[in-house]
């Protein structure tokens, strides 16, 4: 453990000692930009001077004069604005009319009524964003067109075809925002957004572009926290509960339709009922899996909406969906979304930077994962009403991938969010390629626009192109010709101003953005990530106790009583087999004792018999003998007389007679005795 702190210690050191070195560097070049925007300056006003009457007015995009009133123009904020609420250089003449800087109106859409109705519009009492200057003709750094910063949390939309500077607007915004105290959240869907935390190089057509709109440009990075989904990427990781990621935005993500969207609802409130905690996808799995199981089939048929076929379609999906590496997003720690509303010590907002490599092979998890994020934020955050700055700014980068599919329980989700999270203080602006991208019902919500270019290449792009035209107020311009012909970096914008009042439609030349326009290299964005401070509350996934485990220990405690039980039972079959055994070998024994009764008494009754006959033979001997004696007289008077009973001897002979019936009775006798 020693060694991984000493090891972190080591890289905030040197993540430290880098940015204090782009400190000094960013320094430098600021200072190098100042040099080289005043020599521009010089030599255009030297070029203006030589070209020009004496009492002739600059040239567009020279370092502008004071204005009407003979007051000097302010300086410029901390970000680099312009003054909001003053008249710029060459605004007016004595006389009230609207010129340019070169003291001519330009050939335009707008009039002078249109342009001063423009100025007007967007003059800004408090404190504002800086989008750019007006084009008429070509760009009125006297004109100025401003968000205030208030109409944030109105919500907003940034559009236009794929390379028209829609995300380089973005972090205008996002710059801007930060820099006036207001934390933002952004998704790097390209990857180069991460250039914001370092501050932007000076040249030649930077410098030219913003002197020519009256953006007194330098270099500056913005706080940046770096963020990745699930570690997938370069940045501290952010994870989300299933059940905290909710059944709605999860049934969008597997593609479920309403029916098996309703049943995965039944499971996730089965799991809550039960004690079962859903972390991550495995956890919903187990669930899914106990419930078509044998073990489970009586809860299933509880919920009763949920049958076993739609339970088995979810659970295929889950693992299809796991397969593609998108249970890394699941898990613990959980995300605080708190962390996004944080600011530096300086007071600025930190830019929460979301790198999401790879979206386009599941644009559905980032859509859901955002959506997550602005749902969890609308059920956290407190009411705060109207308030003169957002307390957070949400950009949905790609937002076309949000609705994609969406179901309408799903987007009516979105809208009811959209609608409500105002009062919350949080921001939405969508990023997309066209408005049509985005459902009208959001669209309904959304008070600033900046339309960048469109393009009519196709049946359906001219008509999406006719319905873009059509949502915007009355103006002087053929909106249809202008947003097909807008330049890079330019747009047509329109906004609430400061009572919520829509402001007139303006062709816009869009501000530089201070941080780098590259990606921030690779070896710097780690260090960054090694140094932040959440990566040792969320760097590490945990596994507790969930739905899984709880699961698992129950089906182990079923097995273990059902082990027990059969063991139990195979006891008791093994003791009435032995009791059977037994007394089948009881019942043996005694057909044997009495097989052997049966012949002792046998034996007997045939000795008996014997005996008998031997008896009656004897007897009929002696009857033989007296009748033998009684005419033999002088014989008989001297034989000795003997016992009556000794017929056997009188068969076998005397003593042999006599021995073997005391044997036979004997053996008669003693074995009925032993046998019973």
């Amino acid at each position: 453990m020693s060694d991984v702190v000493e090891q972190a210690r080591a890289a905030a050191a040197a993540a430290q000692a880098a940015a204090e070195g782009a400190r000094r560097l960013a320094d430098a070049a600021a200072r190098r930009a100042e040099e080289l925007a005043a020599a521009v300056e010089r030599a255009a006003g030297q070029a203006a001077s030589a070209a020009a009457p004496t009492g002739a007015a600059p040239r567009a995009g020279t370092e502008p004069l004071p204005a009407g009133d003979g007051s000097a123009a302010p300086a410029p904020d901390p970000a680099g604005a312009a003054p909001h609420a003053t008249t710029e250089p060459g605004a007016t003449t004595p006389g009230g009319t609207a010129t340019s800087a070169t003291g001519t109106e330009p050939p335009g859409p707008l009039g002078p009524d249109a342009v001063a109705a423009v100025r007007a519009g967007y003059a800004v009492a408090g404190t504002a964003l800086e989008l750019g200057a007006l084009v008429n003709g070509g760009p009125r750094p006297d004109v100025q067109v401003r968000i205030p910063l208030g109409m944030l949390n109105r919500h907003g939309l940034v559009a236009g075809a794929t390379g028209t500077g829609k995300t380089r607007t973005l972090q205008l915004l996002a710059e801007q925002a930060a820099a006036s105290g207001v934390p933002v959240f952004a998704a790097d869907v390209k990857g180069d957004l991460s250039g914001i935390a370092a501050p932007g190089q000076p040249s030649e057509r930077l410098l030219a572009r913003t002197v020519a709109i009256g953006q007194r440009w330098q270099g500056l990075a913005s706080p940046v926290e770096f963020y990745s989904l699930g570690g997938q990427g370069t940045g501290v990781p952010i994870r989300a509960t299933v059940s905290g990621f909710g059944p709605l935005l999860l049934s969008k993500v597997l593609g479920l339709n309403e029916t098996q969207e309703s049943s995965l609802g039944l499971v996730f409130h089965h799991a809550e009922r039960a004690g079962l905690p859903l972390v991550d996808l495995s956890d919903l799995r187990a669930v899914l899996t106990f419930l078509v199981s044998d073990q489970g089939k009586a809860e299933l048929a509880e919920l009763g909406g949920l049958s076993k076929q739609t339970a088995g379609v979810i659970l295929r999906e889950l693992v299809t969906f796991a397969d593609a590496g998108a249970d890394r997003f699941f898990g613990a720690p959980e995300i605080d979304t708190q962390e996004f509303l944080r600011t530096a010590p300086d007071g600025r907002g930190i830019v929460s930077l979301l790198e999401v490599p790879g979206v386009q092979d599941r644009p559905e998890v980032f859509s859901t994962f955002l959506m997550w994020l602005l749902a969890d934020l609308f059920n956290e955050l407190p009411e705060v009403g109207d308030t003169d700055r957002p307390r957070l700014v949400f950009f949905f980068d790609e937002a076309h991938l949000l609705f994609a599919g969406a179901s309408k329980d799903f987007t009516a989700q979105i809208v009811r969010t959209v609608r409500l999270i105002r009062s919350k203080g949080v921001g939405i602006v969508f990023v997309t390629q066209t408005p049509k991208d985005v459902p009208d019902d959001v669209l309904a919500q959304l008070g600033s626009r900046v339309q960048h270019q469109l393009r009519a290449h196709t049946p359906d792009d001219a008509k999406a192109l006719r319905a873009t035209v059509s949502t915007y107020p009355t103006s002087d311009y053929d909106l249809a010709e202008v947003l097909t012909s807008l330049a890079t970096g330019e747009a047509i914008v329109t906004v609430m101003n400061e009572d919520g009042a829509p402001t007139p439609v303006a062709w816009t030349r869009l501000r530089a953005p201070q941080g780098s326009m590259e990606p921030l290299p690779a070896a710097g964005l780690e260090a960054r990530v090694a140094s932040s401070p959440l990566l040792a509350r969320y760097g590490t996934a945990v596994d507790p106790e969930s739905a899984r485990e709880v699961l698992a220990a129950r089906l182990e405690s079923a097995a273990a009583q059902a082990a027990a039980a059969r063991a139990q039972v195979e006891a008791e079959a093994e003791a009435a087999r032995a009791a059977a055994a037994a007394a089948e070998e009881s019942a043996a024994q005694t057909a044997h004792d009495e097989r052997e009764r049966a012949a002792a008494q046998a034996a007997y009754e045939r000795a008996q018999r014997e005996f008998e006959r031997a008896e009656r033979a004897a007897a009929e001997r002696r009857s033989r003998s007296t009748s033998s004696r009684s005419t033999s007289s002088g014989s008989s008077s001297r034989r000795r007389p003997r016992p009556a009973d000794d017929a056997l001897g009188d068969l076998l002979g005397p003593g042999l007679g006599r021995t073997i019936a005391k044997e036979v009775v004997r053996g008669i006798f003693s074995t009925l005795r032993r046998r019973r």
